[in-house]
């Protein structure tokens, strides 16, 4: 494989591992659509630098520990996320739930800190994974607060693809949900996801007043947004609220 070539197939690896956890040798060769030959070379020198190591199964792979200083370490840089921690462990104390930080990159939703909850551990956003705009609290908060510029961008070059029943898939519904959305200052995410998991969403600003993350709390549907809704609302609202004032926002 040419220099170039060999990067993006790297690069590849990295975001398919990421994805899955741990795959086998022939999951990876037929997702790079590569000769056996080249792919094993290719984990070979991935694996001596310290980017992939073997899985826990025979002829698995998975993510090294480098990557995962290194990812560390570029979540140190987010100011967003060093002013969110302490924040956001209060909220997993106070509610058992699953706290999710996400900042946009591109027309990408990106997961820079995470705290899992007591119920649900399993969810579709992990530390350091991405969704589009258009689905999920924390997504849909980065999309709608950032203007309709954004907005017509995004509706204009994403594929709005369908994770459940419950997901808005057409330019319209999605629109509309937006501006309901901005109106509310909240953006409550029930099972367009993951069917059986809701999220509630508010807007981190910084001192500029613009929006540059997302801080939303996640768990069970009925749980989340059952009795306990309003309470639940109000503790993300503060939270993110006190986040933005922290990053020098005032309203």
């Amino acid at each position: 494989m040419p220099p170039v070539n060999v990067l993006s197939k790297a690069d590849r690896v990295l975001e398919l591992l990421a994805d899955q956890g741990e795959m086998p040798i022939a999951g990876l060769i037929e997702a790079l659509e590569e000769p056996r030959t080249s792919v094993y070379r290719l984990l070979e020198s991935m694996q001596e630098l310290g980017w992939v190591e073997p899985g826990a199964r025979r002829g698995q792979y998975r993510l090294g520990l480098k990557v995962f200083r290194l990812g560390a370490a570029v979540a140190q840089r987010f100011d967003e996320r060093q002013a969110a921690l302490p924040v956001m462990e209060r909220l997993h104390e106070q509610t058992g739930e699953t706290v999710f930080l996400c900042v946009r990159q591109g027309l990408e939703a990106v997961c820079i800190e995470r705290i899992d909850g007591a119920r649900v551990q399993i969810l579709e956003l992990r530390l350091g994974g991405r969704l589009p705009l258009h689905v999920g609290g924390a997504p849909r908060v980065l999309l709608a607060f950032a203007g309709e510029a954004l907005w017509d961008e995004y509706l204009f070059r994403s594929p709005l693809t369908t994770y459940t029943s419950k997901t808005l898939n057409t330019p319209e519904l999605v629109r509309q949900s937006l501006a309901a959305d901005v109106n509310a200052g909240i953006v409550i995410s029930d099972e367009d996801v993951t069917p059986g998991i809701a999220s509630i969403a508010a807007p981190v600003f910084n001192h500029t007043g613009t929006v540059c993350a997302a801080l939303s709390l996640a768990g069970v549907s009925p749980v989340l947004l059952g009795d306990n809704r309003q309470r639940h609302e109000s503790m993300v609202r503060e939270a993110a609220a006190e986040v933005s004032r922290s990053l020098g926002y005032s309203s």
